[in-house]
């Protein structure tokens, strides 16, 4: 019998949730309609949140 072949486990992505100014860690924007749970989508002009589709201008 051949061997599985191993896949490689994608690493965490918590850190694109955060950001950091001045020395303090605040959460990025959350959509409005979902609730405090979901983040939305940052964008060149816009935020979008992929679960309900809403979506606010910049």
């Amino acid at each position: 019998m051949a061997k599985k072949k191993v896949k490689n486990k994608v690493p965490s992505t918590k850190y694109k949730k955060f950001t950091i100014s001045d020395g303090k860690v605040t959460r990025k924007k959350y959509c409005p309609k979902c609730g405090p749970g979901i983040f939305m989508g940052e964008h060149k002009d816009r935020y979008y949140c992929g679960k309900c589709h809403y979506m606010e201008k910049k």
